[in-house]
């Protein structure tokens, strides 16, 4: 399945692209839950070397319920990205609504140039969780 990233954001040369989908075999709509997945494409726009340390989501559910998840890396990884290199995983998302969000930013440290050892937030950009419309 070739996947077609949906949503970017741009910050200090650092590209974040975003394609989402819902995943019906993994979710049990008959007892309340749904589960997406995404792929994150990190790219390397820069002139610096930068690695990335850590992650803040923002996962916003069907009813308006946050929940706040930070934490090292990104599935096990703190990738370092060389100009011109990109980084991809893929995660998932659960829910207890049909419908819901994600957005936040990654962390990252300049590895050399100029500002060597600077840290600076990367934004991760909003992107809709939403499964399609079911009969009952």
């Amino acid at each position: 399945m070739k996947e077609l990233f949906q949503h970017a954001a741009i910050t200090q040369g650092i590209t974040i692209r975003v394609a989402v989908n819902f995943m019906p075999d993994q979710s049990r709509v008959d007892v309340g839950k749904w589960f997406w997945v995404y792929h994150i494409r990190i790219e390397n726009g820069s002139d610096e070397t930068v690695q990335l340390l850590s992650r803040h989501w923002r996962i916003t559910d069907g009813r308006g319920l946050v929940n706040i998840v930070d934490g090292d890396g990104v599935v096990g990884e703190t990738p370092v990205l060389a100009p011109g290199k990109s980084h991809d995983y893929v995660s998932g998302c659960p829910l207890t609504t049909p419908h819901g969000s994600m957005e936040g930013y990654y962390t990252f440290r300049r590895l050399d140039g100029e500002r060597e050892g600077e840290l600076f937030e990367v934004a991760i950009p909003f992107f809709p969780l939403a499964a399609p419309a079911t009969a009952n």
